[in-house]
C-alpha cells in the first residue's frame, strides 16, 4: 500500500523535531503536526525561558560579591516587563529555527491537533492523512490537584506570560520544578514560601542533596513549609490567602498575589488523540512501550514524556534518535536509562548521574564505600559569604565502580555532565583517584577525596 508519508509524527516538540529530522536524513518522507509553536514544552515553556529566568535571578548576588573583589556598589532594579518580553522575543527565534530546520529537511508541518483515525490514518483539521508509521511525541502537561480555591492558582506555564512581578508568591510542591521556581522568584526579589507534603523538597534525589539544597533555599531566604496535610486557597481584596495546617496543629495563612502548582505533577497529553482507534495500550495515561519505543500496534511508536519514563528533554531526543535510526537507518539502537544525568537549577543549584545512596545500598547492601566532601568555594571567601559545596562519590566495594556522583553548588551541571561520561565508561574510584585535578577549582574535590 501506498502512503502519504513515511513517517508522520504528531508533536513538535525536542522529541518529535529531533526524530523528524533523523527520519528525514534517512530520506525518509515525513509530516508533523503541531497545535501550538515548534518546540514544545522545553523550547516554550520549559528548559529555555525558565533557564533565561535562572540567569537574570543571579545578578543580585553577583553585584553584591564583586563588591568583595573591590567593585563600587551597584544600585539596580529588575525591570521585569522587559525581562518577560526578551526572553519570550529569544523563544520567538528559536521557534523560526526550528520552522527553518523542518524545512530544511523537507519536513512538512501541519498546524493543528493531530488525532489517530486507525493505525495508519491522521486527521489534522480537515487534513486526512496516511503514513506507515506514526510516531506519538505529544508531551505533558501541569496539573492542578484536587484541592479548595484550585481555580485561584497558575501553573508552570503561566509564570512566563506574568505581566507583573508578584511581590509575595506561594509555591505549591517541593519537586525540582517547584524548587527551581521557588530560587528563580526569590532571586529575582520576590517574596517565597515554598509548600510540600514531604519531609523535605526533592523526594527521590540523593539524602544529601534534600538536605542541602532546602538549607541553602532557606538561607537564601526562601521560606520552606513542610509536612503540610491541609491546603486551601482562597481569593479576596488582600490577595490570595493560601490556608496550610499540619497534623495536630494550627492553621496557619499566607497572603499572596499568585500561586504557583509548578511541581504537582504533570500529565501526558493523551487525551482526545483517538488512540482508542487503535490497539495502543496506556497506563495512568502514558503511552506503554517496549524497549525500541514501540507500542502493541506494531507501526506505532512513542517517545517522550507521554510514555513517562525519565521525563527530560535530552532523554526524548536520545529515544527519537534511537527508534530513527532503527527503522529508517538500519541501525538498531535502544535508549539505555541508566547513568542518565540531571540538573537542579535551584539556588544553590544541584547536579547528579547514577545511583543515589539509598537506590545503592538496596541493590548492593553494605557493600558501598561513600564519599563526601563539604567546603566553601574559594569564589565566596573574598565575597565573605558563607556558601558551601558538597560533592559525594557512591562506590561498590567489591568492583570499585563508581555508581553514583552529586554535587550541590556553583556550576554542578557543567561540572556533572563530564562526571556523567566517566560513570557512563565504567569508571572506577582508582581511575578518579589516577586523574590529576585542575587547581584551583571546585571540581578536583571529585578526584582528591579519600
Amino acid at each position: 500500500m501506498t502512503y502519504d508519508f513515511d513517517l508522520f509524527v504528531i508533536g513538535a516538540g525536542s522529541g518529535g523535531i529531533a526524530t523528524a529530522r533523523r527520519a528525514a536524513e534517512y530520506e525518509a518522507k515525513v509530516g508533523i503536526a503541531e497545535f501550538d509553536r515548534l518546540g514544545g514544552t522545553c523550547v516554550n515553556r520549559g528548559c529555555v525561558p525558565k533557564k533565561l529566568m535562572v540567569y537574570a535571578s543571579h545578578f543580585p548576588e553577583l553585584f553584591s560579591d564583586a563588591k568583595g573583589y573591590g567593585w563600587s556598589a551597584v544600585q539596580s532594579s529588575l525591570d521585569w516587563e522587559k525581562m518577560i518580553s526578551t526572553v519570550n522575543n529569544e523563544v520567538i527565534r528559536l521557534n523560526g529555527i526550528y520552522q527553518k530546520m523542518l524545512d530544511n529537511y523537507k519536513v512538512e508541518v501541519f498546524q493543528g491537533y493531530g488525532k489517530v483515525v486507525d493505525a495508519h490514518t491522521i486527521l489534522v483539521g480537515d487534513h486526512q492523512l496516511t503514513a506507515d508509521k506514526i510516531l506519538i511525541a505529544v508531551g505533558a502537561h501541569p496539573i492542578k490537584p484536587n484541592i479548595l480555591g484550585v481555580e485561584h492558582a497558575i501553573t508552570s506555564d503561566d509564570i512566563f506570560h506574568l505581566q507583573k512581578q508578584p511581590e509575595r508568591m506561594v509555591i505549591l510542591g517541593g519537586g525540582y520544578i517547584g524548587s527551581e521556581f521557588a530560587s528563580i522568584m526569590n532571586g529575582l526579589g520576590t517574596e517565597v514560601t515554598q509548600i510540600t507534603r514531604s519531609e523535605t523538597i526533592l523526594r527521590g534525589f540523593d539524602q544529601d542533596l534534600q538536605t542541602e539544597i532546602q538549607q541553602g533555599m532557606i538561607n537564601h531566604g526562601i521560606r520552606i513549609l513542610n509536612n503540610i496535610q491541609l491546603i486551601t486557597l482562597e481569593k479576596d481584596a488582600e490577595g490570595i490567602k493560601v490556608t496550610v495546617r499540619k497534623d495536630g496543629e494550627s492553621e496557619e495563612i499566607v497572603v499572596v498575589d499568585a500561586v504557583s502548582l509548578a511541581a504537582l505533577g504533570r500529565k501526558p497529553n493523551t487525551q482526545n488523540l483517538g488512540l482508542e482507534n487503535t490497539k495502543v495500550k496506556l497506563h495512568d495515561g502514558a503511552v506503554i512501550v517496549d524497549k525500541y519505543s514501540q507500542t502493541v500496534e506494531g507501526n506505532i511508536y512513542a517517545v517522550g514524556d507521554c510514555t513517562n519514563k525519565i521525563n527530560l528533554t535530552p532523554v526524548a531526543i536520545n529515544e527519537g534518535r534511537a527508534f530513527a535510526d532503527t527503522v529508517f537507518g538500519g541501525k538498531s539502537r535502544i535508549m539505555s536509562y541508566e547513568n542518565v544525568p540531571t540538573a537542579i537549577f535551584t539556588n544553590p543549584e544541584a547536579a547528579t548521574v547514577g545511583l543515589t545512596e539509598a537506590e545503592a545500598r538496596e541493590k548492593h547492601g553494605d557493600a558501598l564505600k561513600v564519599y563526601r566532601t563539604r567546603f566553601r568555594p574559594m569564589y565566596y571567601t573574598l565575597a565573605g559569604k558563607e556558601e558551601k559545596t558538597i560533592m559525594k562519590l557512591v562506590v561498590d566495594k567489591k568492583t570499585d565502580k563508581v555508581l553514583g556522583a552529586h554535587m550541590v553548588g556553583t556550576n554542578a551541571a557543567e561540572i556533572i555532565q563530564g562526571i556523567a561520561i566517566a560513570i557512563k565508561m565504567g569508571a572506577t574510584k582508582a581511575n578518579f583517584d589516577a586523574t590529576i585535578g585542575i587547581h584551583p577549582s571546585s571540581a578536583e574535590e571529585f578526584v582528591t577525596m579519600r
